[in-house]
């Protein structure tokens, strides 16, 4: 590491520690726990994604996405005496290490694809719940008032008709860290506008003694000083009851953190991640580690952060030795300083916690996905509104759901075309498409040769289009006299059993009608050895695979002295 390197590393290191210790203590407050739990989860995170992930420059920690998904859940399993004894630090430590095993066999198996099961509208209306859910449990500490029982509706109702016994000095803390922050990210992002507002209500609070009950206006509700000496062993909750309560949380969380994981890897692959940037099963390996590390140091399950990766990045980061410093920062901070956080307001956090609601809502897609495509809109709007009515972990595993279904009822959608070729050329283009300008000047298809079929499906043939394929080439076959047919299956990247045996049917009913059946084009090899482990190329002939439409329709002809 050359010293320009170095310096850009230390710049780069004591942004992220200025921006992250107010969000880490936050995320804390935000899922039930002691603002030092944050730090320590940030301090154990980053050495363990340092030591085996593969970006340069990720950065991981407390995160906002996840807290509210696993919140509820740990509450729960502490309350009915599942953890035996080890409460909430216990059910979190063990969700922690649970979460983080996923993660590692996640990267060790290169399950790097189930990152794309999630689609952007369900990822969007999924932020959008979360969000509110941030908002709502922030309200009581932004109000001055005591949090309400119930479920996120009832909650929100309660607070809407105690809003007029809101105390003004914590709304007005709350609504000022709030709009300083967001001021000093709209000024630079790098600018740790967070830290000041924070620091300016603390002064505030200490200046002008707020945290008195007596004090016109209400008082205050601080932290108090945070224990030093850094964090406690904690034991994890390892009776199967906890175990079988959790485990269903853990593989949600871990999706999620794959998710998030895999688009900051990906985002950042070319923008300083390193010669590693971009390998995102190797990431997924990171965050195992990051995981085991936090559950280590007592705290809760953490993810890759999109905003402090772009902080690092902006700051001129360029290795983890500006997370690792980062990190170091705040340990000396949290085992050694904990009395300068005394009189933090929670009123300060809240306002803090409401920024990241508003940035983690994704306005600008929702907007885009409202006007381009309505369909899509209301998977965001369906699952937002799950993950708002109903327990977090609840309405994630709908929207989950609701993403595999839309890509099923999309694969569902896809019909067997017929093509025709485009005049004086070897193009073959659909029947009712005009085929590109240029592409033998004619901009349209040509005619219909008789007794040939030309058709093509456009989507991996599986179970859930099986059907709709063998019915859709038994209908072109059936419009008109046909003695040859010919499938294009460039579009046909994989084939699975079900699928298969209606391909299979398809050439056994053509060949008992005496007609030819050839497939062209099928590049894709797992496609190719799907069909030859299936028995399909058994039926249809090794002879019967063209490398083209053309060369296919060609082997149909019939010799020169037989056409009329």
């Amino acid at each position: 590491m050359t010293a320009a390197s170095f310096l850009r590393n230390v710049v780069a290191g004591l942004t992220l520690a200025a921006i992250t210790l107010p969000e880490q203590m936050a995320t804390a407050k935000l899922g039930g726990f002691a603002p030092e739990i944050g730090l320590y989860a940030f301090i154990g995170a980053t050495v363990g994604f340092a030591l085996l992930g593969a970006s340069r420059i990720l950065t991981v920690g407390a995160d906002s996405t996840i807290t509210p998904i696993f919140a509820g859940g740990l509450a729960a399993v502490a309350s009915s005496g599942a953890a035996s004894g080890a409460g909430l630090p216990g059910a979190a430590v063990t969700l922690a290490l649970m979460v983080g095993a996923l993660l590692l066999a996640a990267g060790l198996l290169r399950s790097g694809w189930i990152a794309d099961l999630i689609s952007t509208p369900i990822l969007t209306g999924f932020l959008a719940g979360i969000a509110v859910h941030i908002v709502v449990s922030q309200l009581p500490d932004a109000m001055g008032l005591a949090p309400p029982p119930g479920s996120l509706p009832v909650r929100l109702a309660a607070l809407a008709e105690a809003a007029p016994q809101a105390k003004p000095w914590p709304v007005a803390i709350a609504l000022g860290v709030l709009a300083l922050t967001l001021l000093g990210e709209r000024l630079n992002p790098r600018l740790p506008g967070a830290l000041v507002a924070i620091v300016l209500a603390t002064v505030a609070v200490r200046a002008f003694g707020l945290e008195a009950p007596d004090v016109k206006g209400g008082g205050v509700e601080v932290l108090g000083a945070l224990p030093g000496g850094g964090p406690h062993p904690v034991l994890p909750a390892m009776d199967g009851e906890a175990l079988r309560a959790l485990f269903p949380l853990a593989l949600l969380i871990a999706l999620v953190v794959m998710i998030q994981t895999a688009t900051v890897s990906r985002s950042f692959a070319e923008q300083g991640g390193g010669p590693n940037g971009g390998d995102v099963d190797r990431d997924f390996v990171g965050l195992g580690a990051a995981n085991i590390g936090a559950a280590l140091l007592g705290s809760f399950p953490v993810n890759a952060s999109p905003p402090r990766t772009a902080i690092v990045h902006e700051a001129g980061g360029t290795s983890q030795a500006a997370a690792l410093l980062a990190a170091l920062a705040v340990g000396v901070l949290a085992m050694a300083g904990g009395g300068l956080l005394a009189d933090v307001p929670r009123a300060a956090l809240a306002g803090l916690l409401l920024f990241v609601a508003l940035r983690i809502v994704r306005f600008g897609t929702i907007v885009t996905v409202a006007r381009q495509a309505p369909g899509e809109f209301t998977l965001i709007v369906a699952t937002a509104a799950a993950v708002i009515v109903l327990p977090v972990p609840t309405g994630v595993a709908i929207g989950v759901g609701l993403s595999l279904l839309h890509g099923v009822w999309i694969a569902t959608r896809t019909q067997v075309i017929e093509l025709r070729q485009v005049p004086g050329t070897t193009i073959w283009w659909p029947v009712g498409s005009r085929s590109p300008k240029g592409e033998g000047g004619e901009g349209e298809t040509g005619e219909e040769q008789p007794g040939l079929l030309v058709a093509s499906f456009a989507a991996p043939l599986l179970f859930s289009n099986a059907d709709v394929f063998r019915r859709g080439m038994a209908a072109a076959i059936a419009r008109r006299p046909v003695d040859h047919v010919v499938l294009e299956a460039l579009g046909i990247a994989e084939v699975d059993y079900t699928a298969a045996a209606a391909l299979r049917a398809v050439i056994e009913d053509c060949r008992a009608r005496g007609i030819g059946f050839a497939i062209a084009r099928l590049e894709s090899e797992r496609a190719r050895r799907s069909l030859e482990r299936f028995g399909v190329l058994a039926v249809l002939g090794r002879d019967r695979l063209f490398l083209s439409v053309a060369q296919a329709v060609a082997a149909t002809a019939p010799p020169p002295d037989r056409r009329s």
